[in-house]
């Protein structure tokens, strides 16, 4: 890998203590730009590359029919890597500045209704082993806490405060927060717990696999998916379906938006407002349902 771009995702990892998942994600846009270079124009110098070059790349994307949100993601990449370059004084000039994102749709976020999480989590029955124990614990923390994957995947057991019935989690821009649970929660957590020490499969944190490591995302995504398929018919089953879960079942049921937006750890009030959406076609179905005239 070109040696700048080496440079720039330490300074991302180790300076700005992004996520592995950022770090790697950053790491792929970066690689994927860096070779377009080469191929277009044969360039081996990312860092001196100017508005056109740039222009090019994004225009190949669209092209290319790569969605316009992915699109967006890589140049808000090559936002950081050149304003990276300015702070160290490796540029002089940034070649972002007349490069827009793409328009994108506003998708409604999908999610499971209540009663099909109420039965997954009340009446599925779970195998009595390790994996099963876990597999429930996975889907209550998602659901319970409205968590990320990646939170949960760095999830320690210091962060659980038994005394107070909360979670800390470690969120995007290493913002942290702390998450009410609740009582039954707790406890399928300690069981967890007795059940991880008594099979030697002790860790710092929380969630491991059936051989004691960490937990990785496909991990958690398959266990997701496998549960999911058995109460709804959706076709992604996904834990970011619970954390949508999660907030639209709130808001469904009086909170407030604010309170809402600080749970899931949404650095602006508009990044919540789109679960209003989902609470809508709710309070229409109630209208349609209730008022004389509708």
């Amino acid at each position: 890998m070109n040696e700048i771009i080496s440079f720039f995702l330490k300074y991302i990892k180790y300076e700005k203590r992004s996520s592995e998942h950022t770090v790697t994600a950053y790491g792929i846009d970066m690689k994927q730009f860096d070779e377009y270079l080469v191929k277009s124009y044969d360039f081996h110098h990312p860092q001196l590359a100017d508005f056109q070059m740039i222009r090019s790349w994004i225009v190949s994307m669209v092209e290319g029919k790569v969605e316009n949100r992915s699109v967006n993601r890589k140049i808000a990449t090559l936002r950081t890597f050149y304003k990276f370059l300015l702070q160290k004084k490796v540029i002089e000039k940034d070649p972002m500045l007349k490069i827009s994102a793409l328009k994108t749709q506003k998708n409604i976020p999908e999610f499971v209704r209540e009663k099909e999480l109420d039965s997954l989590l009340d009446d599925v029955e779970f195998p009595d082993d390790f994996a099963g124990v876990r597999d429930k614990l996975i889907l209550e923390l998602l659901y319970g806490t409205g968590m990320r994957l990646s939170e949960m995947i760095d999830l320690k057991e210091t962060d659980i405060d038994f005394y107070n019935r909360t979670v800390t989690v470690l969120g995007k821009r290493n913002k942290q927060r702390i998450i009410p649970i609740s009582q039954s929660l707790i406890k399928l957590i300690q069981d967890y717990q007795n059940f991880k020490n008594t099979e030697g499969l002790a860790h710092e944190y929380l969630i491991v696999s059936e051989k004691g490591n960490q937990a990785y995302p496909v991990m958690i995504q398959r266990i997701t998916k496998k549960y999911l398929s058995l109460v709804t018919t959706l076709v992604k089953k996904s834990p970011h379906i619970l954390r949508h879960s999660y907030a639209t079942h709130l808001l469904n049921n009086g909170a407030e938006l604010t309170a809402i937006k600080d749970l899931l750890g949404h650095s602006s009030l508009s990044a919540t407002q789109v679960y209003t959406h989902n609470s809508m076609e709710k309070i229409k179905k109630i209208y349609e349902q209730a008022h004389p005239k509708a």
